[in-house]
């Protein structure tokens, strides 16, 4: 009977033939997973898999390989400091999105009780991301995707994160008694333009395509809607796409000063955040 370091050896080897990225990490994420333990549980096992365990772990690293994307098959993924669930048909949060939400995070240095609103939530994460750095605020979150806002809701629920949860387009809605009064909008906008679409790989593309294509086309709409719900001096910050910096910063010569585009660890073009003109 195999080990649990033999089995690993041998998955990533499997994995790595069909092109998985990270295959020895993946190997140890799915084999953690079905069995029910952390890292070191793992390898502290002394004994190998029962057929049950051993023939879910086989669907698991065939799910894996034919591009279903690692945490829908875990069924969680890290953010920040936060634990967060995922659920197929709903986005996944990248580690370059942590970026989004520092920032957000950092603009609201100094605000007293600051209202910050997170459009198209997917999972809540940037929404929690605030909550959990700042109690003290008021944090909504909107999505047009029930199945987005179900999970969003439960994922507040077990961090223990006070966390609004609306249904609707953009700022439709927020309640109209905040018109004028949030300090911070930020958005993961699905992005990708419909060429980059086809070229991207299949455990991308097994995500909702209404999370993932774009274009500017909501960056240009939440930018025009930003500036009737903003207080005087508040923040608008939206994620782009490594080539979209020019013209989304465009968008924010609309009403915002003090426009910037902020990039990501790699350098890349990553974050557009400016100012409403008070």
């Amino acid at each position: 009977m195999m080990r649990p370091s033999e089995i690993v050896r041998r998955s990533a080897q499997y994995l790595e033939r069909h092109g998985v990225q990270s295959p020895r990490e993946t190997a140890e994420s799915l084999l953690m997973q079905v069995i029910g333990t952390d890292r070191a549980g793992l390898y502290a096992r002394a004994d190998g898999l029962d057929l049950r365990t051993a023939r879910a772990y086989g669907r698991a690293l065939c799910q894996r390989c034919k591009g279903i994307p690692l945490q829908y098959l875990t069924g969680e993924q890290q953010f920040l400091d936060l634990l967060l669930t995922v659920v197929p048909g709903v986005f996944v949060p990248r580690p370059e999105t942590e970026g989004l939400a520092l920032a957000a995070i950092e603009v609201l240095d100094g605000v007293e009780t600051p209202i910050a609103v997170d459009v198209g939530t997917g999972t809540g994460a940037i929404a929690m991301a605030i909550k959990s750095r700042r109690p003290d605020a008021r944090v909504l979150a909107t999505d047009i995707s029930e199945a987005a806002l179900e999970l969003a809701a439960s994922n507040a629920a077990r961090l223990g994160l006070e966390v609004e949860v609306l249904t609707g387009d953009l700022l439709d809605p927020v309640p109209s008694e905040l018109r004028g009064k949030l300090d911070v909008i930020v958005s993961n906008p699905p992005y990708v333009s419909a060429e980059e679409y086809e070229s991207l790989p299949a455990e991308v593309r097994a995500e909702p395509h209404e999370a993932l294509v774009g274009g500017t086309e909501f960056h240009s709409r939440l930018a025009e809607a930003a500036c009737g719900w903003l207080c005087p001096g508040g923040w608008l910050l939206v994620e782009i796409g490594a080539e979209q910096g020019a013209e989304v910063r465009a968008y924010f010569d609309r009403g915002f000063s003090a426009a910037e585009v902020l990039p990501d660890l790699a350098g890349r073009d990553r974050v557009v955040r400016g100012r409403l003109a008070g």
